[in-house]
């Protein structure tokens, strides 16, 4: 028997309807395979409630975020599609040039975010400037023929939703219209046409978009398309840009030269390319967490290795910022499954219900927790024995002991972005330049007992008048903007610090205009060297240096005395010599083997001082020796 007679096939058999398992509520698995199933659906309930908020709050700063971006891609818009109505002289050129307007939207590496960020362009685009807008995916474009077919029908779809009621348009199938540029122009003055023949009452309705609204086609990953399949289309549309006011927006993951890298000059000169770039995904983590996780808006808290492996993963992984609010969801999820007293984990206007509501069981749940038996240990021996036995002044002390939480929330935030404000502007950032670096300290051990922290405050005392006055004013207008009731007395004491410092400041201003009333002839002879060098200070009855002159003029002698070649270790311990006499033959000299740090530092800032005069440089003859610029000795 011959091999080709055998046929081959795929068949699929399909499961009977009886046999199908009924899909379980979400809800029932709060209540499977958990010993403690005890207020399971209220759990749930207030999980569900929780991320609701938590994501309409994450939306909303996505929104807000976008805001700026968007408009100026609408303002684009608005701008090509004007010249095309009006047909003026910028429009007229280049028509004939046969440049179509090109949106390179950079978005960055966090590619997961893309469809997130385009879903609400589109959105934006259909609401505000036109129905027609298709986005385009390399994966389903493999040749232009695909891609044809993907734009006509998601354009024809967007026009079906549009005017779905109108009955005297009768609307092609795409299986029996040819996918081709002429086609999708033809389908465009129809539709057009059918637009400006409507009733008032209709135009009112679609008063929200333009007069013979652009075409948009969205590239959402410009880089992932093969080189044909965007050199013919743009080829093909700028041969008709003068018939259809065709928009492109490209989606750029890596840097907007991959336009150039793509497409040979004769192609990509078609395009009259326009650069937005979107904010960075770090920055948009840093207002997701400052928002959601550093605030006393939701009720659960991360705790610091949760918070550093979601951080990792972003960082580390995929820089993406969806993926980080399904990780912080997951954390949500996982919380109220798997803790029986995370019903307590709500706002503070129903803590008080709830804890009156607690079961003995779920009473002694509260008995069993670490922190809980901490507690207890270090209270009273009546008291330790009411925490144990009597659940209603459990009750009680637990009511007490949230509020306690919730205030000391309401304090920590603000503190820890006073904190931040002189954390983020120090050089070498010891507790971390974002504040999620500094709240992740900050809950791993008490900060304060840190070494990090003992060298921010080191840092912290070398800052100048201007920078400590600014970021004093910035501590003011957060603790007064804080929902914390206990910093009236340190808003008080910060506003006398601001007070000295003006007064430093006009104290300051005032020895400076009573300086500069003294003569020009006075500053100069303390100012310059050769009447340093010929004060009767620089030289004692004995002729030799005095030790009141400036340290710049003993350096400066000193230095007369030596040769092409001066050793710093020689000239050090003869500066300390100098420095260190004084008058009287009871005054104890330094050893010439230990130098002050004070005068060390001195002499390093006069060498500098004179190094910075042109009087010697380094010199790499050797080790430890400066060479001399000038000649002459004493």
């Amino acid at each position: 028997m011959s091999a080709g007679s055998v046929s081959k096939g795929c068949f699929v058999f399909k499961p009977s309807p009886k046999k199908r398992k009924v899909s379980q509520k979400t809800a029932d698995y709060f209540r499977e395979g958990n010993s403690d199933a005890e207020d399971s659906e209220l759990r749930f309930a207030t999980c569900q409630s929780l991320w609701k908020h938590v994501k309409l709050e994450a939306e909303q700063i996505e929104e807000d975020l976008n805001k700026q971006l968007f408009d100026n891609l609408v303002s684009f818009l608005r701008q090509s599609h004007s010249e095309f109505q009006k047909k003026t002289t910028e429009w007229n050129c280049r028509m004939k040039s046969r440049e179509i307007p090109t949106a390179a939207l950079v978005l960055g590496v966090n590619v997961t975010d893309h469809d997130l960020t385009f879903r609400s362009l589109s959105e934006v685009l259909r609401n505000r400037v036109t129905p027609y807008v298709a986005l385009l995916q390399a994966k389903d474009c493999p040749g232009i023929k695909n891609l044809m077919q993907k734009l006509l029908g998601q354009l024809m779809n967007c026009y079906a939703d549009v005017d779905s009621e109108e009955d005297d348009y009768v609307q092609t199938s795409q299986n029996r219209i040819r996918c081709s540029m002429t086609s999708l122009i033809t389908w465009y003055e129809s539709v057009t046409k059918k637009t400006d023949f409507e009733t008032p009452s209709k135009k009112r309705t679609s008063s929200r978009h333009w007069q013979s609204p652009p075409v948009v086609v969205i590239f959402k990953d410009m880089e992932s398309f093969t080189t044909k399949v965007l050199q013919d289309f743009i080829v093909i549309s700028s041969q008709h840009i003068h018939e259809l006011p065709l928009v492109l927006v490209f989606g750029i993951a890596t840097s907007p030269m991959i336009i150039h890298g793509l497409l040979p000059h004769s192609v990509s000169s078609l395009l009259c390319i326009e650069l937005f770039q979107s904010l960075s995904c770090k920055e948009h983590l840093s207002t997701i967490i400052d928002k959601v996780l550093l605030t006393t808006q939701f009720p659960l808290k991360l705790s610091e290795k949760v918070l550093q492996v979601l951080i990792n993963i972003f960082l580390y992984h995929d820089f993406s910022v969806q993926n980080f609010i399904k990780g912080f969801q997951l954390c949500i999820v996982e919380h109220f499954y798997t803790q029986p007293l995370s019903v307590l984990c709500c706002h503070q206007e129903e803590v008080k219900k709830r804890i009156n509501s607690l079961s003995h069981n779920q009473c002694e749940n509260i008995r069993r927790l670490p922190s809980f038996r901490r507690y207890v240990e270090n209270q009273t021996s009546e008291k330790q024995i009411a925490l144990l036995t009597t659940d209603s002044f459990l009750k009680e002390t637990v009511q007490k002991l949230l509020e306690d939480l919730n205030v000391y929330h309401e304090n920590y935030f603000p503190l820890l972005r006073c904190l931040h404000v002189f954390t983020s502007s120090l050089p070498k950032h010891p507790l971390g330049k974002q504040i999620r670096e500094l709240h992740c300290a900050c809950l791993e051990n008490r900060v304060w007992e840190t070494e990090e922290y003992e060298s921010f405050l080191q840092l912290a005392r070398m800052l100048n008048k201007c920078d400590l006055v600014t970021m004093l004013e910035k501590c003011v207008e957060i603790l007064v903007s804080s929902p914390g009731k206990e910093f009236d007395k340190t808003v008080e004491k910060l506003k006398e610090f601001l007070t000295q410092f003006q007064k430093l400041e006009v104290a300051e201003a005032c020895q400076e205009r009573d300086e500069s009333v003294s003569s020009q002839k006075e500053l100069q002879k303390k100012t310059d060297l050769y009447h340093l060098q010929k004060s009767q200070a620089l030289r004692s009855d004995g002729g030799s240096i005095s030790n009141k002159a400036p340290d710049i003029c003993i350096v400066y002698k000193l230095h007369l005395e030596c040769g092409r070649l001066i050793n710093l270790v020689d000239w050090l311990e003869a500066f300390s010599t100098v420095v260190t006499a004084v008058e009287g033959p009871n005054a104890d000299a330094p050893s010439s083997d230990q130098v002050d740090d004070v005068i060390h530092a001195r002499f390093i800032r006069a060498v500098s001082e004179l190094e910075l005069l042109g009087f010697i440089k380094p010199s790499k003859q050797k080790t430890d020796h400066v060479a001399r610029l000038t000649w002459g000795g004493c």
